[in-house]
């Protein structure tokens, strides 16, 4: 006669087996369960793929201090995601990219700058530089967000 673990077991196996269907809300929810919110989600995950994480549960017990470990690491080293577009700012961005030029003016800078400060959140904002690398990556970045409203 099977142990209630090895049932549990049996069980666990049979919902893992199970195809989900990935237009389902349960298959979304599942995803985005799976993101990391940063390192800490990251480090946790390598420590469970591991098995790293039970034999600190084991040695340690219970309250290993993972989970505040994994809250510090987060809230250090987050993995940003930008915030939406306003109205405003994906019409500007529009027509911008639509003239298809390779120069940026200064008054288009300045209200790309306001736009990528915004949405990026950056601690410390950028200013309007003479630095034609940073430029780039700066209207490569916003144009990389801005193809996501369009897919």
């Amino acid at each position: 006669m099977p142990t209630r673990s090895q049932v549990g077991v049996k069980d666990k196996i049979k919902k893992m087996s199970k195809k989900i269907d990935k237009r389902t809300k349960e298959y979304k929810d599942m995803m985005k369960a799976k993101q990391s919110e940063g390192l800490g989600d990251t480090v946790e995950k390598v420590l469970e793929a591991t098995r790293i994480s039970m034999v600190a549960k084991f040695l340690l017990g219970e309250d290993c201090g993972c989970e505040e470990r994994k809250a510090k690491l987060n809230k250090m080293f987050p993995y940003y995601k930008p915030l939406c577009l306003e109205e405003d700012e994906y019409n500007f961005l529009t027509e911008f990219f639509a003239k298809g030029t390779k120069q940026v003016k200064i008054q288009d800078q300045r209200d790309m700058l306001k736009i990528y400060n915004r949405v990026f959140r950056l601690k410390v904002p950028r200013t309007t530089t003479d630095c034609s690398s940073c430029v780039r990556e700066m209207v490569g970045n916003l144009k990389r967000l801005y193809k996501e409203y369009e897919d």
